[in-house]
């Protein structure tokens, strides 16, 4: 076996605050070789970017402290070297030359001054000898790559004027632009939809396999690394508890907490009420250490998990749960996921009911919807043509239910939840909500109506203001439209709402800075709900969330439309996360319905040719598929 490229020894960090030293990355090692995928699993706030950060030096000190540890690094123009105590010249020739990294927010990675084009240009001149014309062919030919569209328009883009997940996209060209002999990417897919993802998957794994690029695939959702990564290292708070093989993992976890993210992330082929979370499956003392539990936890005072009685889906949890050498697979924690054409012979359970249009009056009404943006060209910024982000969608919304709203990147899903609260106006159509036009409303009487329409947002980061603490963003819906009683009443359901969404109360004080991604994006959903509103547009709110968590927050949505009636639309890249909410689905490309109905039924017998390539690119983690891939990367 030859040297590693990239040797970690004993990784120890600790963060001081005003509460103590907190240690993020205990005693963590590893070695990634050359032409090696090495994927890194864990919830949020687990360690995993932390690791990832050290290695670049990109830990702010203080109050960040590398306690211990060493991380060998075989540079092309440093030679062996310690990254820990490279000095920042060192460093600076390091990154991006040797070492690219995709980060988890492409909005706070990107600078909002610049264009796209050329940041990436300003990387190439950095590290090469290329020329601005040569910098700028070899951007758009990334951007090619990186399956943007029109990559000659984005050259000249800033980054607020393209979707979330074309931002990522730029930054994974942005990363791969000098070819580095390691590629870190830190959730690079979290905000692509399947079909992207796919694509970005392959591209990722083509650059390893063309160049023997090594990688570290850090990401919260065991089923995108299933079909790409060599070795898993899972990682639960700071501490590996389990690596090896992807098909080892896959077939025979050894760790309660493994076995818990392998049973959190909703299949297409399950109808259920609630999801397994990873405490079903891990029980602690009280100082937090870990206790021996074959069997997963089920509380008593939780619901039916599924569509069948609690016993039967408790059994159930424990024969998924339980170690052996091979999952089945049609009953194991990972089954087979029907690909489009297998689907109409699939079992189905039976669709939930949608509300019947004289059953009661719709909630929304949309009508003729269109949104568009002009392309403006000329001296006099002229208008030539105009983008149709939104073009002509009619729906009805039902008290209750919740409408699934699914499509590739750029496809208009965004834009369309903006324009029923108008933050983005509407160019015509009729948005009626119990009645009432939204888009005829004066800013002060849509300001009044917000209370009862919400909006959870694609960015976490870009949604909370960096100069509040979270408690005082949660608290701020309910001081302006004043509503939740006395001062202290107010604090009160603060803090529960925190403890809803999974935090802490000694959070209320925390920034936004001092939170993971996924943490945010809790914070978030909690603001949302401070105000109990009719109507929640859910854009991509859990996908910057692990699996674990995102399974609590998908089991909360789903409470508290059966507690408070309320009513969701549901934009998401993730289709099986689609299937589980929804009681029926839209299904959006390029600013326009192709198809819509029954989400069960969609998934069975998808009729349009776009539905049936998303389905297609989800992910396969079956077994066999991921021998197949085993044996493709031998």
């Amino acid at each position: 076996m030859p040297n590693p490229l990239l040797s970690v020894r004993d990784l120890t960090i600790d963060f001081s605050s005003h509460r103590g030293d907190v240690r993020a990355v205990d005693g963590v090692s590893f070695e990634l070789h050359r032409g090696e995928t090495l994927a890194i699993v864990g919830e949020s706030g687990s360690g995993k970017s932390v690791t990832s950060l050290a290695l670049l030096g990109l830990i702010p000190m203080p109050p960040g402290r590398i306690a211990s540890g060493e991380a060998i690094f075989q540079s092309e123009k440093l030679g062996q070297t310690d990254l820990l105590k490279l000095a920042e010249a060192d460093l600076r020739q390091v990154r991006g030359n040797d070492i690219g990294m995709i980060f988890q927010e492409p909005m706070t990675s990107l600078n909002p001054v610049y264009t796209c084009g050329s940041q990436v240009v300003e990387a190439l001149r950095l590290h090469t000898d290329l020329s601005e014309a040569a910098a700028k062919a070899r951007t758009i030919e990334l951007f090619t790559e990186a399956q943007l569209p029109r990559p000659e328009s984005i050259f000249g883009s800033y980054p607020h004027e393209i979707s979330g997940g074309q931002k990522q996209r730029v930054m994974i060209a942005m990363a791969m632009a000098c070819r580095p002999a390691l590629l870190i990417a830190d959730e690079p897919t979290t905000a692509l939809d399947v079909t992207v993802q796919a694509r970005m998957l392959r591209l990722i794994d083509d650059l390893r396999r063309q160049h023997n690029t090594a990688v570290l695939f850090i990401t919260h959702d065991l089923g995108v690394v299933a079909e790409i990564a060599d070795r898993i290292l899972v990682m639960y708070r700071g501490r590996v508890v389990e690596q090896g093989r992807v098909l080892d993992i896959f077939s025979n976890p050894q760790h309660p907490y493994t076995k818990g993210l392998l049973a959190c992330r909703p299949r297409l082929s399950v109808g259920k009420k609630r999801l397994p979370v990873v405490a079903d499956f891990m029980r602690e003392d009280a100082s937090g250490q870990l206790l021996s539990q074959p069997e997963p936890v089920l509380p008593l005072e939780n619901e039916a998990l599924t569509d069948s009685s609690p016993e039967i889906e408790a059994q159930q949890l424990r024969d998924n749960s339980e170690t052996t050498k091979t999952f089945p697979v049609e009953h194991g924690v990972l089954g087979d996921v029907p690909r489009p054409a297998e689907l109409s012979s699939a079992p189905v359970p039976e669709p939930a009911a949608a509300p019947a249009p004289n059953a009661s009056e719709p909630l929304l009404q949309v009508q003729n919807l269109q949104v568009y943006f002009p392309l403006r060209k000329g001296f006099f910024r002229r208008a030539t043509d105009y983008v149709r982000a939104v073009d002509n969608v009619s729906f009805t919304l039902y008290p209750g239910e919740t409408i699934g709203l699914v499509g590739e990147s750029g496809c208009g899903k965004t834009t369309l939840g903006r324009a029923l609260l108008r933050l983005t106006e509407p160019t015509a159509g009729s948005i009626l909500f119990e009645g009432t036009d939204l888009a005829k409303l004066s800013s002060g009487e849509l300001r009044r109506r917000r209370r009862d329409l919400q909006l959870v947002f694609q960015d976490p980061y870009a949604a909370l203001n960096p100069m509040l603490t979270v408690g005082e963003a949660i608290w701020e819906p309910m001081r302006v439209h004043n509503v939740g009683g006395t001062r202290q009443q107010q604090k009160a359901k603060v803090l529960e709402l925190l403890r809803t969404v999974g935090l802490r109360e000694e959070h209320f004080q925390r920034y936004p800075h001092e939170f993971s991604g996924g943490q945010r994006q809790r914070i978030c959903i909690a603001r949302a709900l401070a105000l109990q509103p009719k109507l929640i547009v859910c854009d991509e709110s859990v996908s910057a969330l692990d699996v674990s968590v995102q399974a609590q927050v998908l089991n909360l949505l789903n409470d508290l439309k059966r507690e408070f009636g309320i009513t969701y639309l549901f934009i998401t890249h993730d289709l099986s996360v689609a299937r589980f909410m929804s009681d029926r689905l839209l299904v959006m490309h390029q600013g326009r319905i192709v198809e819509s109905g029954p989400a069960a039924a969609i998934y069975a017998a998808p009729q349009h040719e776009y539905t049936q390539g998303l389905l297609a690119a989800i992910p396969k983690d079956s077994l066999a598929d991921i021998e197949a891939a085993v044996a493709s990367r031998a």
